[in-house]
């Protein structure tokens, strides 16, 4: 595949703003992926493929596209179309510059770099009249960023379809070499419901923030016993952090609100459910305080045996050994969707939701080398 071709494909990509709408701001342009899947659904649809968009919210759609292959089994490509945002870029967020043996831009290796991958294989398949060895879907789809709303939605989809998916590959960037495990997450978002008063006279009041710092101290405990357990599986330890507190209305006023927001990294083999109900409950009986939860939700785990025929092909075609990974991927939502799955993609995490954003066209040209194989195009 010509280098060119690819770092090209991926430039147009980058200059078709898709920032997550929940991060968009003066620099992101047309925030959200309508107009990028519009444009998708367009070239996927001069190149063969049977289009059909699904609005997820307002303005928001997933786009899936089909290509018939030679056999019966569905291969899936999920890829996400937006982006995070570009406020504290110092680079040019959109320009797609090709130069230095790199494509710059927001979303440049995460994730367009796929995108152009496929967008530059699939224009070459069309031109010759050649089809993929297996069914291909491309479920390119939105908000991975912000909820994963997107995946949820073509999950759905999937199942009423009644589809049986074989391998399905989650597109990150990974230096293209197979990920076959990574952590899930719990979210607790809880508020401290003290009492005002003036600060002359705290004991008329209940203090929200000094009872959010009970219980943040008591997440770090846990966090800390966490540590000392011994892992079961290559993904590691389960982690805690408290990532937000926001409190306090004046200088002179005891707070009466305190809004937390405290994180849980779940490790695969644990109930996400139970999980959540003992965060929650550590939270309830550490704080003095009552609470309102503003928002609770948490997810298990993925793991994949690297052990598969198909991982060791990839592995065997990446030139990577596999590996787990400290992030999250939509591989979270598509549990039992597919018989075989993993996340893999150009690129490295390194460069992405920084200042700058790129993409080597050394790791495209990889890429491209990889899906030309196991999809069966010479």
């Amino acid at each position: 595949m010509d280098t060119q071709v690819l770092a090209e494909w991926v430039s147009r990509l980058v200059q078709i703003p898709s920032v997550t709408s929940s991060q968009a701001g003066p620099k992101a342009g047309r925030p959200g992926e309508e107009k990028i899947a519009q444009t998708l659904a367009g070239w996927f649809t001069a190149f063969g493929g049977q289009v059909e968009l699904v609005e997820v919210e307002p303005g928001r759609p997933n786009v899936y596209a089909k290509w018939q292959g030679y056999s019966d089994r569905w291969v899936v490509v999920d890829v996400h179309t937006d982006t995070v945002g570009v406020e504290q870029m110092t680079d040019p967020p959109f320009d797609g510059r090709i130069e230095d043996g790199r494509v710059y831009g927001r979303g440049a290796v995460d994730t367009k770099a796929t995108l152009g991958v496929l967008l530059a294989l699939l224009e070459a398949m069309h031109s010759v009249g050649q089809k993929p060895a297996m069914n291909l879907l491309i479920a390119a789809t939105v908000n991975e960023e912000a909820g994963f709303t997107g995946a949820r939605s073509f999950a759905e989809w999937a199942r009423a379809e009644k589809m049986v998916i074989d391998q399905l590959i989650v597109a990150e960037p990974t230096m293209c070499g197979p990920v076959f495990g990574h952590k899930g997450g719990a979210r607790l978002e809880v508020e401290v419901i003290g009492l005002p008063a003036h600060t002359s006279q705290p004991h008329l009041g209940k203090n929200a923030i000094t009872a959010a710092a009970q219980l943040i101290l008591a997440m770090e405990a846990e966090h800390q016993r966490l540590q000392t357990l011994t892992p079961e599986n290559p993904v590691g330890l389960p982690t805690i952090t408290v990532s937000r507190i926001q409190g306090g209305t004046g200088s002179n006023v005891v707070p009466d609100r305190c809004l937390l927001s405290i994180g849980r990294r779940n490790v695969p083999g644990e109930d996400p459910e139970i999980v959540l109900s003992h965060l929650l409950e550590l939270a309830k009986k550490s704080c003095p305080l009552p609470l309102e939860v503003k928002q609770a939700r948490s997810v298990g785990g993925f793991l994949q045996s690297p052990e598969t025929t198909w991982v060791k092909q990839l592995i065997a075609w990446s030139g990577q050994e596999p590996s787990v990974v400290p992030y999250g991927s939509h591989a979270l939502v598509y549990a039992g969707l597919s018989k075989e799955m993993i996340v893999l993609g150009p690129g490295s995490i390194d460069q992405a939701h920084g200042q700058s954003e790129w993409v080597e066209i050394a790791e495209l040209e990889k890429a491209a080398s990889i899906y030309s194989r196991w999809l069966g195009w010479s």
